[in-house]
């Protein structure tokens, strides 16, 4: 498409909203405070050492339990202070933040919530592998907002399917925001000169068919049986019942893995498994499994628990963590398909058998 003939970003929102006459600009204006705030992360990223931006923020810890990156801390500044004062927002909630944040008094209070991963895949900064935010917005309930009460965790504990807009923005080669705004999955490219998100990827859509999964591959032993059936299978390859080759990949950071699988297909999973049996998996559901699986869903991809659609799943606690398969739908189909059919038992496979890379734990 010709440059001058790219809607930015304002553009696309203001044609989203002349669907609902009724519509009021607050949900427009907090969309475009995200992504200014993306814009500013982006920038730190970009810098990297030469910025001072590298390593760990003086050995802070975070309420995951997990070593903050200086860019950690920048990034959650960034989503707050671009976002507190506009009068959109009632509350928000962050990875970072044991508890919800409150819209200081001298600012305006508006009638949503807005939560996100402000760096996921920070670990990777040090070593330039790309990583990026996630997002999603949810309505606030009735007395918050104007005039009303300090939200709760409980406000937030809201099921996937409530959301009203979700996305997320990959800090790589290029800066790239993909957005949901209930009405497909968009993608728009940072443009360097005009320093404005332009739509470069149109109705992003999930292929349906893949040959590309991607998993942690270092925890298998720790593996459910429907996890090690499905990624046997694949392992395979043409001479299996798959009868075609598969690709293996794990960049350890959501974004981009969400990212290409928007782009060429695949299928991520980070399953729930027996490691830690205190966590019933690993990412987290509001802010991480919530926004990427309303994406994948809109992109006419599949969400799910393993067991159950991930947007289908009614939090129970702010940092909940929950297990994440989304990807191909036919592939996510497979897996659930084989946590209802082989909740318990273990599978006799060739490639688990004593000489597996994969063997079983006696």
């Amino acid at each position: 498409m010709p440059f001058h003939q790219r809607k930015t970003l304002t553009q696309f929102l203001i044609e989203e909203r002349r669907r609902f006459p009724d519509a009021r600009g607050d949900f427009n204006a907090l969309i475009l405070d995200v992504a200014t705030a993306c814009k500013q992360i982006a920038r730190g990223v970009a810098f990297g050492a030469l910025g001072g931006m590298h390593g760990s923020a003086d050995g802070a810890i975070n309420v995951q339990g997990e070593t903050q990156q200086k860019l950690d801390v920048l990034s959650n500044q960034a989503f707050i202070r671009v976002s507190e004062w506009g009068g959109s927002l009632a509350g928000m909630a962050s990875e970072e933040m044991e508890q919800p944040y409150q819209i200081p008094a001298p600012y305006p209070r508006g009638k949503y919530l807005l939560v996100f991963d402000p760096l996921d895949g920070s670990s990777n900064i040090d070593v330039n592998v790309s990583v990026g935010s996630i997002f999603s917005i949810l309505r606030a309930p009735e007395g918050t907002g104007e005039g009303g009460r300090d939200v709760t965790d409980t406000d937030f504990l809201q099921a996937g399917r409530e959301q009203v807009a979700a996305g997320y923005a990959l800090y790589g080669p290029t800066t790239m925001l993909v957005l949901t705004v209930g009405n497909g999955v968009h993608g728009f490219t940072l443009d360097p000169n005009l320093y404005d998100f332009m739509l470069t990827h149109p109705d992003m859509r999930v292929p349906e068919e893949t040959q590309e999964f991607a998993i942690n591959a270092s925890n298998s032993r720790f593996w459910e049986p429907p996890i090690r059936q499905y990624v046997s299978e694949c392992l395979a390859g043409k001479s299996g019942s798959r009868g075609k080759d598969f690709n293996m990949r794990w960049i350890a950071s959501m974004v981009a893995e969400a990212h290409r699988i928007l782009m060429r297909g695949g299928v991520f999973m980070y399953p729930r498994d027996t490691k830690d049996l205190t966590k019933p998996g690993r990412l987290r559901l509001l802010y991480e499994a919530n926004p990427i699986g309303f994406i994948m869903e809109q992109a006419g991809g599949r969400a799910s628990t393993g067991r159950e659609p991930i947007l289908d799943v009614q939090p129970t606690s702010l940092h909940q963590r929950i297990g994440v398969v989304f990807g191909s739908r036919s592939e996510v189909e497979r897996i659930e398909r084989y946590h209802h059919e082989l909740p318990g038992a273990e599978l006799p496979n060739p490639l688990f058998n004593e000489r597996s890379l994969f063997r079983l734990s006696a």
